[in-house]
C-alpha cells in the first residue's frame, strides 16, 4: 500500500512537472520572434502565434480556417514573400515539419521574418543557395522488408539519408540497420503488431510510427522517423512490411535543445543585468540576481512579502492601479517611472516596462526594471539649471521692458496688454505650458524694435506719414536684431520678427505666409491688432474692443490664423474676457 501512495506521489509530481514545462513551451511559443502557424494536412490555418499577427499585419481572426495559399514542403527551409496589407511586401524564411495538432496531423510552419536582414546576407547568397539546392533534393526514403527484415526494395534517396547505394542494402542484414537500443524498440515494436495480427483486432494495425536512430555507411548515425504498416497477399497472409523514413535528425536535436532550454532560460535570466521580476496576485513569485542586489534585500523575503511594500508609499497606488489594469487587459502606459525602497532606506528610481504571461496556470506580470536613479538625477539638476536660465532670460527681459516703459510708456502698456491675450488665447487653443511662457516672454518685448524710432514719431498727434511710417514698420527688424544673439529657449527673436506677418503673405517685413509664420507669431498678430484698436492711440481715440472684434471675425483666414482668431473671439464673447 506504501509504494503505490509513493508511486501516486511520483506521478502526481511528474505530471506537475510536465504542466509547468508545457507552460514554459507555451510561453516560449507566445514570446517567439518567428511566425508559428499550424495547418491541418490540407493547408487550412488552425493556429497563429502573436508574432504571426504582426509579421502579417494581420489579426488572427482573418487567418484562421483559411487557406494558408503556399505549397508546404515537408523539412525544407524556403523563402517567401510576406503580404502585408497596407506595408510593403516582406520576406520571409519558413520552415515546415510534419506533426500532429490536437490529435490529428497537421503541419507546424515556422516562418522568421528576414525583410531587414536581407542586405546584410549578400555575402552568404551563394553558400545558402546551395544549401537550398540540396534541401530540395531531399526525400523520404520508401522500403519493403520481407518478414525476415531484409530489404527487398529502397529507394535511390537511401543515399542521401544513410550514404549507402540502394544495391548495397539489399545485402545488409538487420543488425547493420539501426543502433541496440533502436532495433530492441524496432524489434518489439514489430513483435507487438505480430501479436495483434493473431487476434481479433488486427484491424486496428494499419500503420506504426517509431523514432529510430540509423546506422550510416560512414559509421555516423542519423535520427529517423519511420512509419510501416504490414502487408498481405491476395491470401491475407503477411508478406511485407512497407514503409517510409524521413530524416528528423533537427526534430530530434530541437527536442534535446527545448528539453535545455528551462536550463538555459534559468541562466540567462537569473545572470542578466537588468532586473527581472514577475508578480502574480500581489506577490514577486520571481526575482532575478540583478533585481536582489539592487534593492538589497534577500530573494526570500522579496518573495515572501506583497510587491507593494518596497514601493514607495507616495508612487504605491499608482503601480497597483497599473498593474491591476494591465492585468484585465486595460490600456496603461507600456513604461514608466517610480520609487522603491532598498533595505537600506534609499530611494531608488524605477523604469519599469512589464508585459502580462501565464505564470502557473494564471496571469501575472513580467517586468524588466532598469534603474534610472543616476539619470533622474541629471535631469532634476538640468531642470534647475533650465529654470536658473529661464530666470535670468526674465529678467534680461524685464530690464528691456523697463527701458521701453522710461522712454514710452505707452508702448510698454501696450506690450504688457498683448503678452497677457497672446497668453489667454494660446491656451485656449491648447498650446503646451513651454509654448505659453515663451509668448509671455516675447508679447511683454514684441516692440522693443520701437527704441530705434524717434519719440516723436512714436508720439505723433496726428497721422503718419509715408516716410514715418516706413519708419515704424522697421521696428520688427530691430526687435529681431536687438533679440537674435539673446539666449533662450524660445524663439524670441522671431516672433518678434513676424508678429506683422499675414496669412495671406501681405505682412510685413518679409511678407511669410500660412505655415511659414510661427503659431507664436500668428497669435501675437491677433493679440496685438486687438489691443490697438481697441486702447487709445495718441492720434486717436480707443475704437473700443467690438470694432476690434469685428476685425478680427472680417479677415480671419485671410489676416489671421482662423483657429487663433476663433479662441480669440470665444475668449471675449463667450468666456468675459477684458483687456487690462
Amino acid at each position: 500500500m506504501k509504494k503505490q501512495t509513493n508511486n501516486a506521489d511520483q506521478d502526481k509530481k511528474y505530471l506537475q512537472a510536465l504542466k509547468e514545462s508545457d507552460e514554459r513551451f507555451r510561453s516560449i511559443v507566445l514570446w517567439s520572434p518567428d511566425a508559428i502557424i499550424v495547418t491541418d494536412v490540407e493547408g487550412k490555418i488552425e493556429y497563429m502565434n502573436p508574432t504571426a499577427e504582426k509579421v502579417f499585419n494581420r489579426k488572427l481572426e482573418s487567418f484562421v480556417g483559411k487557406d494558408f495559399g503556399l505549397a508546404i514542403v515537408n523539412g525544407e527551409s524556403t523563402e517567401i514573400d510576406i503580404v502585408r496589407p497596407g506595408k510593403d511586401t516582406g520576406v520571409g524564411e519558413m520552415y515546415v515539419v510534419e506533426t500532429e495538432w490536437l490529435g490529428e496531423k497537421a503541419h507546424l510552419i515556422t516562418i522568421r521574418d528576414i525583410t531587414d536582414r536581407k542586405k546584410a546576407e549578400e555575402a552568404l547568397r551563394e553558400s545558402e543557395n546551395k544549401y537550398r539546392l540540396l534541401a530540395n533534393n531531399v526525400h523520404d526514403v520508401i522500403f519493403v522488408l520481407d518478414m525476415n527484415l531484409k530489404y527487398t526494395y529502397i529507394s535511390p534517396s537511401v543515399k542521401i539519408l544513410r550514404g549507402y547505394e540502394p544495391e548495397e542494402l539489399l545485402q545488409q542484414t538487420p543488425a547493420g540497420m539501426l543502433t541496440p537500443s533502436s532495433m530492441d524498440l524496432a524489434m518489439k515494436t514489430i513483435a507487438e503488431t505480430m501479436e495483434l495480427e493473431k487476434t481479433e483486432h488486427r484491424e486496428i494495425n494499419v500503420s506504426r510510427t517509431l523514432q529510430l536512430e540509423m546506422i550510416r555507411k560512414d559509421g555516423t548515425t542519423v535520427w529517423t522517423e519511420v512509419k510501416f504498416s504490414l502487408i498481405r497477399d491476395e491470401n491475407q497472409q503477411l508478406v511485407n512490411i512497407m514503409g517510409v523514413t524521413r530524416d528528423i535528425t533537427e526534430r530530434k536535436q530541437a527536442e534535446r535543445a527545448l528539453l535545455e532550454s528551462e536550463e538555459k532560460y534559468r541562466l540567462v535570466v537569473e545572470n542578466a543585468k537588468e532586473s527581472i521580476i514577475i508578480t502574480q496576485d500581489m506577490k514577486l513569485v520571481f526575482v532575478n540576481n540583478a533585481a536582489i542586489s539592487m534593492v538589497g534585500y534577500s530573494k526570500e523575503i522579496l518573495t515572501l512579502k506583497s510587491f507593494t511594500d518596497f514601493i514607495h508609499p507616495d508612487d504605491r497606488n499608482m503601480v497597483v492601479d497599473h498593474h491591476i489594469k494591465r492585468i484585465k487587459g486595460e490600456e496603461v502606459p507600456p513604461v514608466y517611472s517610480f520609487r522603491v525602497i532598498g533595505q537600506d532606506g534609499t530611494v531608488i528610481w524605477c523604469e519599469l516596462n512589464a508585459a502580462v504571461i501565464q505564470w502557473k496556470g494564471k496571469p501575472a506580470t513580467l517586468n524588466f526594471l532598469n534603474n534610472i536613479t543616476e539619470r533622474r538625477k541629471s535631469e532634476e539638476e538640468l531642470k534647475q539649471t533650465l529654470e536658473s536660465l529661464r530666470k535670468s532670460i526674465g529678467a534680461t527681459i524685464q530690464t528691456m521692458v523697463s527701458a521701453v516703459e522710461m522712454r514710452d510708456p505707452y508702448t510698454a502698456g501696450h506690450q504688457l496688454r498683448v503678452a497677457d491675450l497672446a497668453c489667454s488665447i494660446a491656451a485656449e487653443i491648447g498650446l503646451p505650458q513651454d509654448k505659453i511662457d515663451g509668448i509671455r516672454m516675447a508679447g511683454s518685448i514684441h516692440d522693443i524694435g520701437k527704441l530705434s524710432i524717434p519719440a516723436e514719431i512714436l508720439s505723433k498727434p496726428t497721422k503718419l506719414t509715408d516716410i514715418e511710417f516706413s519708419l515704424i514698420k522697421e521696428h520688427s527688424r530691430s526687435g529681431y536684431e536687438m533679440l537674435k544673439d539673446v539666449e533662450s529657449p524660445w524663439p524670441l527673436a522671431q516672433i518678434v520678427y513676424q508678429h506683422h506677418e499675414r496669412m495671406n503673405g501681405s505682412g510685413y517685413p518679409r511678407n511669410l505666409k500660412g505655415k511659414e509664420i510661427l503659431i507664436e507669431a500668428r497669435i501675437m498678430a491677433v493679440a496685438d491688432v486687438v489691443e490697438a484698436i481697441a486702447s487709445h492711440r495718441p492720434y486717436r481715440p480707443g475704437l473700443g474692443i467690438e470694432v476690434a472684434l469685428e476685425e478680427i471675425e472680417k479677415n480671419k483666414g485671410i489676416f489671421y490664423d482662423d483657429a487663433v482668431a476663433d479662441a480669440c473671439l470665444r475668449l471675449f464673447r463667450e468666456k468675459g474676457y477684458q483687456l487690462i
